[in-house]
């Protein structure tokens, strides 16, 4: 479809909502699987087509790989292919050709995986070779680029000869991500030891075990701004933990003071609309950049200044996302500006939705699912609405349960 035509007509709701599967834990444990020969109950599978593509990939054959958009099936597969020393192919899409992997591979070929670049140096399509003698167990690498770069050195730590020593220099980025692979190791039997800058993983095998993958909380975050937008909401999601391993329950404690109440229950959450208190607020994304654009237009729309940090590595996702929501905001009034290069961006204008805007989506399933909830103060036609596929397919149909119309044109 080309578009969908979304609005609300009382800006009232009340519903419940069953979360897709987490895609982060979910590639994490289909990785963890396939280290152990495919012995785990990994139960839950994510149905989003980041994790449906990994899924398969790892049990191909086919000597090309094509991850399509997948940043974290490439970045996982390139050491996961290196360790078990298959002749393979990994490409993707002209985007995901786009998006860099050196650190990656430079740090693999630092402990003996051969691995060549097919068109330009730095960037997908790869050929591995694999790791035919592991040369090294210590690996430097920046900590401030990337996580998944070193989930994905991680979860291959305990089956190389030698195990791995991890050094992440600088700041060190998405650190609950991090915590997210060391927590699901732990869960499959692998020990391990995180000092300083300093990440230990010896040489031992993973224990097969059951796994049950929590509900997303990327995905719950769009349902925290259909809150944060209504004039009145109660929405019961359900799925999902208190003391989840996902980096994005940040969400939980940024929206307490932008109109958003969080209850736990025994498997799910109760959201409900509250004052909002907050008109200015600071964020660092650093540990949870899927949510900066989910965040970026709650306080665009709500009529608060928002100052976002951490945000760089928005710029070499599915989009250059900065970019994006830079002139889909301006479309509304809202202004996204650079206050210090590089580092610090600010949201701030008066919303106009006097108009019917259509937001592009730039092929990246969070500018379609955070854009959307403006639905509640004007009717918005989203374009492209099928990228949500990459990890909440069944967001569409979740709204309309949610008493909105959606129509396609």
């Amino acid at each position: 479809m080309s578009s969908l035509k979304i609005s609300h007509p009382t800006s009232v709701i009340k519903a419940k909502i069953h979360l897709p599967a987490s895609k982060s834990e979910c590639n994490r444990a289909l990785i963890i699987n396939a280290l152990t020969d495919f012995k785990c109950d990994i139960q839950n599978i994510s149905t989003a087509r980041d994790s449906v593509t990994m899924n398969r990939l790892l049990r191909s054959d086919d000597a090309i790989l094509d991850v399509i958009d997948a940043g974290t099936t490439m970045r996982f597969l390139t050491s996961y292919l290196s360790l078990k020393g298959k002749e393979k192919t990994l490409t993707g899409t002209a985007r995901m050709c786009e998006r860099p992997i050196k650190l990656l591979v430079d740090a693999l070929r630092s402990i003996g995986a051969e691995i060549d670049y097919l068109k330009e140096d730095g960037f997908p399509p790869i050929k591995i070779n694999g790791i035919r003698q592991q040369t090294s167990n210590k690996i430097s690498i920046r900590g401030d680029v990337s996580s998944q770069y070193i989930s994905s050195l991680l979860m291959i730590a305990p089956i190389l000869p030698k195990g791995l020593i991890l050094e992440l220099t600088g700041e060190i980025g998405s650190r609950p991500y991090i915590m997210m692979t060391l927590q699901m190791m732990a869960d499959f039997g692998i020990n391990y030891t995180f000092e300083g800058n300093i990440i230990s993983v010896n040489h031992q095998p993973y224990k097969p075990s059951h796994f049950f993958i929590e509900s997303d909380w990327s995905g719950a975050s769009y349902w925290y701004s259909v809150v944060a937008l209504a004039k009145e909401a109660e929405i019961e999601l359900v799925g999902l933990k208190k003391n989840s391993l996902q980096g994005d329950s940040a969400i939980v404690k940024l929206m307490e003071n932008l109109g958003v109440s969080t209850q736990y229950k025994e498997n799910s959450i109760v959201l409900r609309k509250t004052k909002n208190q907050d008109m200015e607020i600071a964020i660092d994304f650093t540990d949870c950049p899927d949510i900066a654009q989910t965040l970026a237009v709650i306080c665009g729309a709500n009529h608060a200044k928002l100052t976002l940090t951490g945000v760089e590595s928005l710029k070499i996702k599915e989009t250059d996302r900065l970019l994006a929501l830079q002139n889909e905001l301006a479309k509304i009034g809202i202004s996204l500006a650079e206050t210090i290069k590089n580092e610090a961006y600010q949201v701030s204008g008066i919303h106009n939705l006097q108009t019917q805007p259509s937001f592009a989506t730039y092929k990246d399933h969070r500018m379609a699912m955070a854009f959307a909830p403006l639905a509640l103060k004007h009717t918005v036609l989203i374009e492209n609405p099928d990228v949500v596929v990459k990890s909440y397919p069944s967001f569409w149909d979740d709204l309309k349960l949610a008493g909105f119309e959606i129509e396609e044109v």
